[in-house]
């Protein structure tokens, strides 16, 4: 036997609550993202063309998904900084995940 002992593995839940708001032809998604130590929160929004049939459901879809895409950048800025203060070595910034306009 090997003198390494082995240790459970850490284990932690992050909360993730997803609200959405339709006033048709506008959809409104809000994130909340609490981690035990930080909440973060993030918008988002997504607009039906006049032209389109209504599925509120794609609108909830883009207006998630752009808002867990700014959630996401949140994130990894957040640990950029936490590099940083932790004095590793210079990083990159973080890679945008998507087009500017979300």
């Amino acid at each position: 036997m090997t003198g390494f002992a082995s240790s459970p593995p850490a284990v932690k839940e992050w909360r993730l609550n997803v609200y959405l708001c339709e006033h048709d032809p506008d959809t409104t998604a809000r994130l909340v993202l609490d981690t035990g130590d930080n909440v973060l929160e993030s918008h988002a929004e997504a607009r039906r063309s006049p032209y389109d049939r209504a599925m509120p459901e794609i609108g909830d879809e883009l207006a998630a998904g752009r808002a867990l895409i700014a959630m996401g950048r949140m994130l990894l800025r957040a640990a950029d900084g936490d590099m940083k203060a932790t004095g590793a070595a210079d990083t990159d910034a973080p890679v945008p995940l998507w087009l500017p306009r979300e």
